[in-house]
């Protein structure tokens, strides 16, 4: 748990956080199913690897927000790029959600470690970069690394300035960087 204590931000409120370590998936192509960080082993329809990542595609059965999901893996940016297909009631003001993480592929079997940042693309208009605080409380506790936090950090900044230099397009910015992204039709 994390309550900031005495600092700049005497006055506001302080919240405790319940942190978790970073959440871990495996993203299993010939089998073609995806493990979540909970251990849920889930059907996923497409699988697709391309010189630059993998892309899943699955739907989410039991969830009431959503119930479809599909996700691009980038290793090389350090990034995930999901689209949700949120059910009606549930929709947010969001194009695209991006994780930022370490994506390692392999043969058959691809790995995600979660690191806690995540930025939530309007497409044309802006970016949010959320969770810092779960950041930050993961290295006070010793659940991520100060090295791990910093590539996070200098990952997101990255990430937000390339999408302003793209008018905070995710599509285009990846189609300039050789990286032809496809999504199926919600």
């Amino acid at each position: 748990m994390f309550c900031p204590g005495d600092r700049a931000d005497a006055g506001r409120p302080h919240i405790l956080i319940d942190i978790h370590p970073p959440k871990h998936e495996t993203f299993d192509i010939a089998a073609r199913t995806n493990t979540d960080p909970k251990g849920i082993v889930r059907a996923v329809d497409v699988y697709t690897v391309a010189p630059w990542g993998l892309y899943m595609a699955r739907p989410t059965p039991g969830r009431a927000q959503f119930h479809y999901i599909e996700s691009w893996l980038l290793p090389s940016l350090g990034l995930r790029a999901t689209v949700f297909h949120f059910n009606p009631g549930h929709e947010r003001d969001q194009d695209f959600y991006l994780d930022v993480g370490e994506y390692t592929p392999g043969p058959t079997r691809w790995h995600a470690e979660d690191h806690y940042l995540d930025l939530v693309v309007r497409t044309g208009s802006g970016v949010t970069v959320t969770d810092v605080d779960e950041l930050l409380t993961a290295v006070t506790e010793g659940l991520l690394s100060a090295e791990s936090a910093d590539r996070a950090i200098h990952t997101a900044v990255a990430t937000v300035d390339a999408l302003a230099r793209h008018d905070y397009d995710l599509n285009g910015w990846m189609a300039a960087n050789g990286m032809v992204l496809t999504w199926r039709d919600a």
